[in-house]
């Protein structure tokens, strides 16, 4: 179980009152080398100074060095160093500070907001302060608002514990036990787990990539390798840095907080599956049909539609055709159009969310191929048939989804064909965990897309490998992770 302590300028500041915590001097962190050999510390660092080249600075520094879990964190020490650094996160933080400001008298054109731990003093300022502790986390935040023509954040900054009055430190030290009361690592088996690994999951999602059976195979493949693993959910979004890795099992999109968890994962350094660059890169299928193209892979014929080139598409690929919405999921926003009219009609339907849209020559095939891949070794091989009187594998059309049957190969019996032009298309992609999902009609083979969050599922996926699948996953996360570490 994680220790915690705490770090101060001078020890004159925890005064006697002060709750019962392991508190130190930052000098004696710095320089005392016995802190440099004890793990599984949580370190609040509460330097007054945290500029660079400060005790402060210097203490968060050490700390991820030794790979003790601090905040804040260097990078986050970075990003507050200079406005140019954070001001582009602030657009819906403004809004929203505009929206709480907005009634203040005319006289009063400044206000100071000090959030401790994600909470502040008035019970109206709760979501911005949370908000910003998920975007900058930091025991104590100190927030400059401004009126000009409307009210907006002029600067944030780390602030120590000699920034509290009085009347403060009742507040700060509730919000203090409250962070350092969440469920860091379950101490069973903790004793031998070298990493920690949060699994990001959506307990209430209709189409969560893997099910309970898989999520227990994957947090018992994990602590075999000495991976500690926690489930957790959209609302830990400012706990990520207590990681060492993320694994997303929730359906990504860009404009989703799962690519938020991906992106803030990755810039604090943690090994991230899925990657943020493979979310961009997959999740939209105008994007992904241009990069197919440009590695000569193969797919349907394919157009993408404005407004104005529904003549082009029609021309070119006739009909049936496909037409799918640029970010859908699940078998969601693609449809099969037959003439003219269900064209006009489904396209006008697209265009109100989308400038471009995809479409696709129609293939018919009784079932499609997906293959898994990660890092360029195939992990399983899958027919997954169409459903039953449709044209996809799930069907929509009748209220509650209906998937179509599968049945799961032994590698060896998979096509080389199909093995290897899923294998082309990944590597297009990138290095990361990828589902592709291919047709085959005689011997040409078709990629329709690649999915950055493919589902592995217990008693489907792993019917043929077992336990093995989830074991060579955690292996790739842990052969990363010490590669991190080197």
């Amino acid at each position: 179980m994680s220790e915690h302590v705490i770090l101060v300028d001078s020890l004159a500041q925890w005064k006697k009152d002060f709750p019962d915590y392991s508190v130190i001097e930052v000098r004696d962190y710095l320089v005392d080398p016995a802190w440099s050999n004890r793990r599984n510390l949580r370190v609040l660092n509460l330097c007054r100074d945290t500029d660079y080249h400060s005790p402060g600075y210097y203490a968060s520094l050490l700390a991820e060095a030794r790979g003790h879990k601090v905040i804040p964190s260097v990078r986050t020490l970075q990003d507050l160093s200079r406005k140019a650094l954070y001001s582009t996160e602030l657009d819906d933080l403004d809004r929203r500070v505009e929206k709480l400001f907005r009634d203040q008298p005319a006289e009063i054109t400044r206000f100071e907001v000090l959030v401790c731990f994600g909470e502040c003093e008035a019970h109206a300022l709760r979501h911005l302060g949370r908000a910003l502790f998920e975007m900058f986390r930091a025991p104590l935040i100190k927030v400059e608002l401004k009126r000009s023509k409307v009210w907006h954040i002029t600067g944030i900054r780390s602030v120590g514990l000699k920034a509290l009055r009085r009347s403060q430190e009742a507040m700060f030290f509730d919000a203090m036990a409250g962070y350092l009361r969440r469920p860091w690592r379950s101490a069973r088996g903790r004793r031998n787990m070298r990493y920690d690994l949060a699994i990001l999951i959506d307990p209430d999602g209709k189409f969560a990539p893997s099910n309970r059976r898989a999520l227990a195979q994957f947090i018992r493949a994990a602590r075999a390798e000495g991976i500690d693993t926690e489930l957790i959910t959209s609302r830990d979004f400012g706990r990520i840095a207590e990681f060492d890795a993320l694994f997303i099992r929730e359906t990504t999109n860009v404009n989703h907080y799962t690519y938020r968890f991906a992106r803030r994962a990755a810039s604090e350094g943690l090994v991230v599956i899925d990657d943020p660059d493979s979310i961009l890169r997959c999740t939209n299928k105008i994007y992904l049909a241009e990069l197919l193209s440009r590695h000569k892979v193969a797919t349907p014929a394919s157009v993408i539609v404005s407004r104005e080139e529904l003549d082009r598409a029609e021309q070119q690929l006739g009909y049936p055709m496909v037409l799918k919405m640029p970010d859908g999921a699940w078998s969601t926003g693609v449809f099969k159009v037959k003439d003219r009219a269900e064209f006009e009609a489904r396209a006008e339907q697209l265009f109100r969310d989308s400038e471009l849209i995809l479409a696709q020559a129609y293939t018919y095939t009784d079932f499609d191929w997906r293959v898994g891949i990660l890092n360029g070794e195939v992990l399983y091989v899958c027919r997954y048939y169409m459903s039953r009187g449709h044209w996809q594998i799930v069907d929509h059309s009748k209220g509650k989804p209906r998937e179509g049957a599968f049945d799961t190969l032994p590698l060896d019996e998979a096509p080389k064909a199909v093995v290897q032009t899923a294998l082309k298309a990944a590597n297009a992609i990138g290095n990361g965990l990828y589902g592709v999902d291919l047709k085959q009609t005689g011997r040409k083979v078709l990629v329709i897309e690649v999915n950055d969050n493919p589902n592995i599922d217990g008693g489907v996926e792993d019917k043929v490998a077992g336990a093995a699948l989830y074991q060579r996953i955690m292996r790739e996360f842990l052969r990363r992770l010490e590669a991190r570490g080197r």
